[in-house]
């Protein structure tokens, strides 16, 4: 879960691989018709990959045909002499070292994947017309046994993950895959000042939850409000609201300014120290100066010497259609916002109409309730959705490479999961209660219905159920599918795997016993290995995707609108400590090996937190400013409180509430066209000439008063200075932490001046040996 530093790296994972270990594993048709053009071009394809070199073992089982693909030593030579003297990837990785199981599997998967048969058909064309069901890279038992003892195990939930484990990831999944689970164990880290913090300020409204007078004035107070909706809702007292005054005052008080202000901060020093942290790893890696180009232009001499690079080329009639369809997107999904909020308006008018008492009186929470449901199910469609147009647009742009199809890929889907997550609570937070008129002049969707009301002690609170909702049952139902899922699948077809180990049973090879793998095992048994690998679900290359954009989602949930949600944090921790060691059980144990991606950082992510960042500042000081009573309070009571003219012995928030509700008075024509007689009976049977809601307008012509002139400009200079200062300091802690400690600068110093003397070393004992054999010829 977390990490600490060690000084030496004691590799756990072998990294000379087995003589009869097999890189990667196709799977096709056993076709009976071996004059159909399928065949033919299947065993064009095996053809090609025999002709670079690579060994292919073919094994059939029952209607499956499978291929064992094992590359030559001397096509891994070539890919380290080309790492030694290219211009940036030299320094990159030992060249003495002997490549690992997972560099095996990478170069041979580019291998797989850009070859073409005479037809000009690539492999990926050859999956999608069947020629070949799928392919996979196997799971090395032994390695696989000793990460699921030490590091992917429920038992290890609560204990520190030490570096070792961090590298052995590395080693057997590649770069990618441990620089994941290295962020996510520092953010995780990360997360405990955080959550420590947010539980502290939750404290803090609890503590004075009984003594504030705002709740006091509340809870006895004989005003009587205006109804809520049209027909079947009366007028009410205020003190009928209480307990959501209670409630309101937990997330809205002044620790929650305090808390804004920290996680800003928080998110600039998490991404600040995170560069620091991934430097120590990278720079132990050898990967510090590693470059994406240069490594793929490697890896396609490898493929086929004769290849011309793929040029960069830019079309802007491209990039402005697929601006347009990306506005259109976002048009939709704003769209979809709107049918929530008009489900919301309908909903308040159905349950208060109806005839259960308790959802009658309270129509709004309920309403808010299953808005925020509808919500998180309209989450999870239009994840699919948005994972479809954004897999489209990308083949749109066409562009050059895998990695940089992945980068815009990440940025579109990131785009479009963020408007359908936060579209809704944008309006919740700064158009719910705003929006809605006053009696007499209320705004209505399709005129008919009333927009919804805020309670008099703000909106807040609808802010906080729906971000608690989805927040809580999208981590909750995410992780129970992404476990429960794959752990099915593989108990369902466990028992084909023990059929057919009974079957080998009679096997009595050394080689089949040979732990080593020095020697080659009877097909048998490698079809025993290669079906347990099979019947595991399948990866694709975009699995650690995933990982990666549920983890940032959550961080934007953790920074932005925080200051209504101030546990966001400590939910955030708790399904980090439980993420860690799904994902690692489910990468080990439940699903295939995933393809090792080489890098040296979390690429185009650290560009989005570092937007969420200034997101979250923004959203915050507009929740501050515009959503909360924060300001409303603060003009109160130095403006308009009785402290104001030196009053003592009395609190100087008295009289708040009620200087913040206005009043109309049902002799006014367009008042009473709003309500209709029943509606203005109280429950005691009182006839009502008149009635309160929150706003501050004349009670003579209902116009806005020079408070509320005041209240709003002083809400946007705070809202102003608040961001101002917020980004100064955030500008301030960037500057102050370096990005590379001194310790790996000084490293890579020392690294690169070692290599240079053993260069010149070589150059001068070259020269000394040519020098001695000219003399010996003369």
């Amino acid at each position: 879960m977390f990490f600490k530093e060690r000084e030496e790296t004691i590799p756990m994972l072998p990294v000379l691989p087995n003589q009869w270990s097999y890189d990667y594993i196709l799977v096709a048709e056993n076709m009976k018709h071996q004059d159909g053009c399928e065949f033919q071009k299947q065993e064009a394809f095996r053809c090609q990959l025999e002709k670079k070199g690579l060994t292919v073992h073919k094994i059939t089982h029952d209607k499956l045909l499978f291929f064992g693909l094992r590359a030559p030593k001397e096509l891994f030579e070539q890919y380290k002499y080309l790492l030694k003297v290219s211009d940036a990837c030299n320094w990159s990785e030992d060249q003495d070292s002997n490549v690992s199981n997972s560099v095996r599997i990478r170069i041979v998967h580019y291998i797989l994947y850009h070859t073409f048969i005479n037809t000009g058909e690539n492999f990926q064309e050859l999956l999608n017309k069947d020629i070949f069901q799928e392919s996979f890279c196997l799971h090395e038992k032994k390695v696989q046994k000793e990460l699921s003892k030490t590091w992917a195990n429920w038992c290890s939930l609560l204990k520190i993950q030490p570096d070792e484990d961090i590298h052995n990831v590395k080693d057997y999944f590649g770069e990618k895959v441990a620089l994941y689970f290295l962020w996510l164990g520092w953010y995780t880290l990360m997360l405990w000042p955080a959550a420590l913090i947010g539980v502290v300020v939750f404290l803090y409204g609890l503590a004075f939850f009984r003594t504030n007078p705002l709740i006091k004035e509340v809870c006895e107070s004989n005003t009587i409000m205006c109804p809520r909706c049209d027909n079947r809702c009366t007028v009410w007292k205020l003190s009928d609201t209480c307990t959501d005054a209670k409630v309101s005052h937990l997330f809205d008080n002044e620790g929650t300014v305090a808390f804004a202000m920290f996680m800003a901060i928080w998110a600039t020093l998490f991404l600040e120290l995170w560069k620091r942290h991934r430097a120590q790893y990278v720079s132990k890696w050898k990967v510090f100066d590693w470059c994406e180009d240069e490594e793929e232009l490697i890896l396609g001499v490898v493929n086929d010497s004769n290849i011309r690079p793929k040029l960069y080329r830019h079309a802007y009639w491209r990039t402005a259609l697929e601006l347009l369809l990306v506005t259109l997107m976002l048009v939709l999904i704003i769209g979809l916002t709107q049918a929530l909020v008009i489900f919301r308006v309908v909903a308040v008018v159905v349950l208060s109409e109806g005839t259960w008492d308790f959802i009658q009186e309270n129509a709004n929470t309920v309403a808010v309730i299953l808005a925020s449901v509808l919500h998180y199910i309209t989450i999870q469609v239009m994840t699919r959705v948005n994972r479809y147009v954004s897999l489209k647009l990308c083949d749109i742009e066409k562009t050059r490479t895998f990695a940089a199809t992945e980068r815009s890929f990440t940025v579109k889907m990131f785009t479009f999961q963020f408007f359908t997550l936060f579209s809704s609570l944008i309006y919740v937070a700064f158009f719910l209660g705003r929006i809605n008129g006053r009696p007499g002049s209320y705004l209505r969707v399709a005129g008919k219905w009333r927009l919804e009301e805020c309670h008099p002690s703000g909106c807040l609170t609808d802010l906080f159920i729906q971000m608690a909702i989805i927040m809580i049952l999208k981590q909750t139902i995410n992780n129970v599918v992404e476990f429960s899922v794959p752990l099915f699948k593989r108990w369902v077809e466990k028992k084909k795997t023990k059929k057919l180990t009974r079957k080998c049973g009679d096997c009595y090879k050394k080689a089949c016993r040979d732990m080593s793998g020095t020697t080659n095992p009877c097909d048998v048994c490698k079809l025993n290995d290669w079906l347990r690998n099979h019947d595991l679900p399948n990866v694709d290359a975009f699995s650690i995707f995933n990982e990666f954009l549920e983890m940032v989602i959550q961080f934007s949930f953790t920074t932005i609108f925080v200051a209504a949600f101030p546990l966001a944090p400590l939910l955030a921790l708790i399904n980090n400590i439980f993420e860690i060691r799904l994902d690692a059980i489910k990468m080990v144990r439940l699903e295939r090996r995933l393809v090792s991606k080489k890098t040296n950082d979390i690429g185009i992510w650290t560009l989005i937190l570092e937007v969420i960042g200034v997101l979250a500042v923004i959203a915050n000081g507009l929740v501050i400013g515009v959503s909360s009573d924060f300001i409303p309070r603060m003009v109160y009571r130095y403006r308009y409180g009785p402290c104001v003219n030196g009053t003592t012995g009395i609190d100087c928030m008295e009289g708040y509430i009620s200087d913040s509700l206005s009043t109309v008075y049902m002799t006014n024509p367009d008042v009473r066209a709003d309500f209709l007689p029943v509606q203005l009976i109280t429950h005691t049977g009182i006839n009502v000439t008149q009635c309160s809601y929150k706003d501050y307008r004349s009670d003579v012509d209902y116009s806005l008063t020079s408070q509320f002139w005041l209240v709003l400009a002083v809400r946007f200079a705070f809202v102003i200075l608040f961001e101002h200062v917020m980004v100064v300091c955030k500008f301030i802690a960037a500057w102050f932490v370096p990005d590379n400690p001194t310790k790996v600068k000084n490293t890579r110093l020392e690294d690169k001046f070692e290599r240079l003397r053993k260069n010149l070393g070589e150059y001068k004992k070259c020269c000394e040996d040519q020098r001695h054999d000219g003399s010996t010829e003369v």
